[in-house]
């Protein structure tokens, strides 16, 4: 399955990610976005994505409450709350079984931990064994919106995650509201990191609002 998960991002271009075919990172109402689940996949079916992929915080609540099993447009996903050392960041896990059990001890155990700042950052998730819970629940761990990673040297860093697993990183990422404040690399630097360290690269809005693009 993790594999599988690989070359299929793989597959997708640059253009799927910039053109609106492709998400990788939404939001609804079971984080703190304000879409509701079923309705954001049928916009994307409408909208002519080929894929798009759920990732509110902490939690997988949506797909255990909503059967997506037949809904082929949809890759499963979560996006975590994480420290490593000093620095704060988000990891995404894409493709995963979303019954593992392995993965449970790192879901949110009550809703402000899914949509609160002010809860989420002071998350205790060992990073390592995380990552080996999301490819033991057959996913990949992606670091998402790197640019905004408080690390000194962000290629350090992402060594650093490699090390303990990482599979990819997140590169076409519109960097809008906050995080164009705190933003402290440039897409094109992120870039550089993921070809050279040879990472999948993923894509998506961080989509908040009600409706997909």
């Amino acid at each position: 399955m993790k594999n599988t998960i690989k070359e299929l991002i793989n597959s997708f271009t640059e253009e799927d990610f910039l053109n609106n075919k492709v998400n990788l990172h939404i939001h609804t109402q079971y984080s703190d976005g304000k879409a509701n689940f079923n309705n954001i996949i049928e916009q994307a079916k409408v909208k002519g994505y080929k894929k798009i992929a759920i990732c509110d915080h902490n939690t997988i609540q949506g797909y255990l409450d909503t059967d997506v099993t037949n809904e082929n447009i949809i890759i499963p996903g979560v996006e975590f709350d994480c420290w490593l050392g000093y620095v704060f960041f988000h990891l995404l896990a894409y493709g995963i079984d979303v019954k593992s059990e392995e993965l449970k001890p790192f879901l949110a155990k009550s809703k402000k931990e899914t949509e609160l700042d002010c809860v989420r950052i002071f998350a205790k998730r060992d990073v390592e064994k995380l990552i080996e819970a999301i490819h033991n629940a057959g996913g990949i761990a992606v670091l998402a919106h790197p640019a905004c990673c408080w690390a000194l040297s962000l290629e350090r860093f992402v060594k650093r995650l490699i090390n303990l697993g990482l599979d990819g990183i997140e590169v076409y990422y519109p960097y809008a509201r906050h995080r164009a404040i705190i933003k402290f690399k440039t897409i094109n630097r992120v870039k550089e990191i993921a070809n050279k360290l040879n990472l999948i690269k993923t894509g998506g809005t961080d989509l908040h609002t009600e409706n997909l693009i």
